[in-house]
């Protein structure tokens, strides 16, 4: 499995990233210091931390995601739906064949925790069968169908 830690230099730009960003917002003017419209007192500015000195503590970043590696999820391959009414199911035996709204060739859903992640296609591997990913569904689109489902 390749390393998915940035490495150093990357983590340094990042860091040096986040110090500028901080440092121009700081710069800018803050709306609260402004006088309130109607009364005699003024509002305080807000105090914020500066992250700048912080900034060594972002390299250790990539080094926290280790903290979640071993947690187990449940990774499903659904071939296909379909929607039978109980007394059908009751009827079912060796041999029935319960027809699916996927067709035949059609891609299948890889889903982790119920949310889907990938597709791909059936592959034989030493007489046991697995999925071959064809397409990664991206953060952005995961986003997409989860504003969708609800």
């Amino acid at each position: 499995m390749p390393n998915d830690t940035p490495n150093t230099s990357e983590e340094d730009a990042m860091a040096a990233e986040w110090a500028a960003a901080l440092a121009e917002s700081t710069s800018a003017p803050s709306p609260a210091a402004t006088e309130v419209t109607g009364a005699a007192e003024q509002v305080a500015a807000p105090q914020f931390t500066n992250f700048s000195s912080a900034t060594p503590q972002l390299t250790g970043v990539g080094n926290d995601i280790n903290m979640i590696l071993d947690i187990p999820v449940q990774l499903t391959v659904e071939l296909g739906r379909t929607r039978i009414p109980i007394k059908h199911i009751l009827q079912l035996a060796q041999g029935s064949v319960v027809e699916l709204d996927a067709l035949a060739g059609e891609p299948m859903d890889v889903l982790v925790n119920g949310y889907l992640i990938a597709q791909g296609e059936v592959v034989v591997v030493n007489d046991k069968f697995g999925i071959r990913l064809t397409d990664i569904v991206t953060p952005s689109e995961r986003m997409r169908r989860l504003s969708r489902a609800n």
